[in-house]
């Protein structure tokens, strides 16, 4: 007898990033609605354009159940995503601003920083959906993490600038430990400012080195994270575990999208400004809402698609 359970397929281009997001949302719809989720690798089956224009499915795996729900991050997808999308009773979902008609999909998830206007089968989220399940509790404990990013389109990156703020925080709180991490886009002579900081009471981590489940282990280890605003994805990450975080100063460029994303995760109490460094130290940011995009994206697809929806 086939369980009642829905089904949900995952389609990934394995971007860390996008897995991130994926693992994130299937995690709250297995916890929400007993969902079995079944992570497909886009990139090992190929869709030609003219099956994606005419929603002819691919031949997939024969041990693969029947979808209630499939759901793509990343561009790479999106050919699969659309040659699917005439599967009766099962609804397709695309992960941030696509480049087709949303319109040729049922929904689509989107940062309200990419400009899309909220809809019946659109839901914006503050920032990216990720894999970070808030903290029951803030350690007591003065430790602090500190992530950085690298160049982007988004902001003027200047590596001793961040070199700058970081020794800055790090000498106006002596008795806190830090441990520091750069990313995959921080530029090799950047890692090395960093590696110099090293000491008793401060650890470098070699970005390299650090697991799947690395940032989420050290949040939970974390009274307060700093975190530089190019990258979405670590910011949003620290500011749902809940542990207070704040964003180093680099000066925006203009029109940027993810400038004006983090300026609204400010507006809205989730994170801090580098001049409210204070406030994030003493713990102090607002706790009357929590951001956790994963679980209110969850909740909402659940509404749509498996209770009473297309199903």
């Amino acid at each position: 007898m086939e369980s009642s359970a829905p089904v949900v397929w995952l389609l990934t281009d394995n971007k860390p990033g996008h897995r991130n997001q994926l693992k994130g949302l299937g995690n709250r719809l297995r916890v929400l609605a007993g969902a079995s989720t079944a992570e497909i690798d886009a990139t090992t089956i190929l869709v030609p354009l003219w099956r994606a224009l005419l929603g002819i499915a691919p031949t997939m795996d024969e041990n693969l159940r029947k979808p209630d729900l499939i759901i793509a991050a990343g561009s790479g997808t999106h050919r699969m995503l659309l040659s699917l999308r005439r599967r009766r009773k099962t609804g397709t979902v695309v992960l941030m601003k696509p480049g087709f008609p949303i319109g040729w999909v049922d929904a689509a998830i989107i940062p309200e920083h990419d400009g899309v206007a909220p809809g019946k089968n659109i839901l914006t989220t503050e920032g990216v959906i990720n894999a970070v399940t808030p903290l029951a509790r803030i350690t007591d404990k003065p430790e602090g993490l500190i992530l950085i990013g690298g160049p982007s389109p988004h902001f003027d990156w200047d590596d001793d600038v961040v070199v700058g703020q970081v020794s800055q925080l790090m000498g106006s709180y002596p008795n806190w430990r830090w441990t520091i991490s750069g990313s995959r886009r921080t530029p090799e002579p950047l890692l090395v400012k960093l590696q110099e900081l090293a000491g008793p009471k401060v650890t470098v981590v070699d970005p390299c080195r650090t697991h799947d489940s690395w940032l989420p282990h050290q949040l939970a280890a974390s009274r307060a994270a700093w975190v530089t605003p190019d990258s979405t994805s670590m910011v949003c990450e620290a500011a749902t575990s809940g542990v207070p975080t704040g964003l180093f100063e680099l000066a925006p460029k203009q029109n940027s999208r993810v400038a004006r994303g983090m300026a609204s995760l400010v507006g809205n109490g989730y994170v801090a400004r580098w001049s409210d460094h204070a406030t994030v130290m003493a713990g102090k940011l607002s706790e009357t809402h929590q951001l956790w995009e994963a679980d209110r994206a969850a909740r909402w697809l659940i509404q749509h698609f498996l209770k009473g929806g297309k199903r």
